[in-house]
């Protein structure tokens, strides 16, 4: 850990381009899976041509050994969550080490993935083997159970069933209300307004008295569940003695998967109705609320705090200043001003070329900026108006507003990052709040997005940082 205070071508010239670039720059660091031409749905940032040589040395090893769970890394990446859980609870050791060796002998594909992990879930909602089991056993095999869904759901849109979408997300959002449910104190569900569509919120406690306590909103990602938040966040506030908010905003969860609404750029729209429904609550110290962003939030957290005045501090996991620049520079170039223009080169030019698993890549990334795109995905087929997702992330960029933010701030970076290479520290640049920057590294085991293998290190890092900002000790 480290710390410190184009030009577009036309006709033939572009169809080459795609024809060679654009299916094997999605197919980066998600390569086809198994023999089955199933797609592994993850996609890989590309940094800019001045730091591609070091960015691609950089992550050229970073799951050495028997840290590679499948060959292919965009599965790999997700085992890796999966199996970072552990030590909170939210994936037990072998039984994803188990899951991971049934899919290679079967032939790693999306479809073997889905089947192999919703299996799981299942079986861990039915009761255990030996003694009826207790409510604390019911508890954990419900949150295993979210994890093993929340697998499962990521890569089902490239499975033989896309269209059980929706149902798996249910299974895991019963799995994670089962849990918390069982939870003690049983953290308080609610909605709070956004728009015409309320979030589902779940305010954690460590009990039940009125004791007003600094508060953390835990912001997820662009395709994270419930059970990531546990994981990255809610037992360490917890533990310190402080409250932890979870919540599905637009384009997350509930509100993508079944009252389809879409992500904003405009997050403080957001976050301000959830700070006005934890400031009314007693329990609560409203000048100590902090908001952390994880993955994609590393970007949706700042450009909230760059509008929200109320957010005391804040932490980006990783930095983010523009989520289109994850896309491969052939994916960007296909966007032009005009709609019609782009669509054009989307169906005619690029989409009879794109093989299954790159196209899968799409359908998955695109989904929560676009639900005529989820839709069509679930019903097996490729979106055809690629310019309104576009221009929604593109939309994202937060690099005008960043310098607006007060609120003290923790930018986190890693080793091997393969999304946003290089934004951790343009965010941290233009800051001009006081302001703090760590990289979690491979000689911690805490490298790639998100520190998948060392989640426990994460909240340590954030929660020792944010209990020295917010408490001062």
């Amino acid at each position: 850990m480290t710390s410190i205070s184009g030009d577009r071508g036309s006709g033939p010239t572009r169809r080459a381009l795609f024809l060679a670039g654009a299916g094997a720059a999605l197919a980066a660091g998600c390569a086809p899976a198994g023999t089955s031409g199933a797609s592994a749905p993850v996609l890989r940032a590309t940094p800019s041509p001045s730091t591609s040589a070091s960015a691609s040395a950089a992550g050229a090893d970073m799951t050495p050994g028997v840290m590679t769970l499948f060959k292919d890394p965009a599965y790999n990446f997700n085992g890796l969550l999966a199996l970072g859980g552990s030590g909170a609870g939210s994936a037990e050791v072998g039984e994803v080490l188990t899951a991971v060796n049934t899919i290679n002998r079967a032939g790693l594909s999306a479809q073997t993935y889905v089947e192999t992990f919703r299996k799981l879930g299942d079986r861990l909602l039915q009761a255990p083997p030996g003694a009826p089991a207790d409510d604390q056993t019911k508890r954990f095999r419900a949150l295993r159970a979210a994890q093993y869904y929340g697998q499962a759901l990521f890569f089902v849109l490239g499975s033989d069933d896309p269209g059980s979408e929706e149902q798996l997300y249910r299974s895991g959002r019963k799995a994670w209300d089962t849990f918390c449910d069982l939870c003690e104190p049983t953290p308080v569900k609610a909605t709070v307004p956004y728009g015409t569509t309320p979030m589902p919120v779940w305010f954690f406690r460590p009990d039940t008295s009125n004791t007003p306590r600094p508060t953390v909103i835990l912001t997820n990602g662009s395709d994270g569940q419930n059970v990531d938040m546990w994981t990255y966040g809610v037992p360490a506030a917890l533990e310190r003695g402080w409250n932890a908010l979870v919540y599905d905003g637009p384009g997350q969860g509930q509100l993508l998967f079944v009252d389809q609404v879409v992500f904003t750029p405009t997050w403080e729209k957001v976050v301000s109705p959830l700070i006005d429904w934890l400031s009314v609550r007693p329990d609560v110290d409203t000048a100590r609320i902090a908001l952390t962003g994880l993955s994609m939030a590393g970007d949706l957290a700042p450009r909230a705090a760059a509008f929200e005045d109320r957010i005391a501090a804040l932490v980006a996991m990783p930095g983010c200043v523009e989520p289109w620049l994850g896309f491969p520079p052939e994916i960007r170039q296909i966007l032009t001003p005009n709609k019609e223009e782009t669509n054009d080169i989307w169906n005619k030019e690029v989409v009879p070329e794109l093989p299954p698993d790159a196209a899968a890549v799409m359908k998955k990334r695109f989904e929560p900026f676009s639900i005529p795109a989820m839709l069509d995905a679930r019903r097996g087929k490729l979106f055809t108006d690629f310019y309104t997702p576009a221009t929604r992330i593109q939309a994202l960029a937060i690099t005008s507003v960043v310098s607006r933010i007060k609120a003290p701030t923790l930018v986190l970076d890693y080793d091997g990052e393969q999304f946003y290479p290089g934004q951790p520290r343009q965010l941290y640049d233009k800051l001009t709040s006081p302001k703090d920057y760590v990289k979690l590294t491979a000689a911690q085991g805490a490298q790639l997005h998100c520190s998948p293998m060392a989640p426990q290190l994460h909240c340590e890092v954030v929660f020792d940082w944010l209990q020295e900002t917010m408490t001062g000790r």
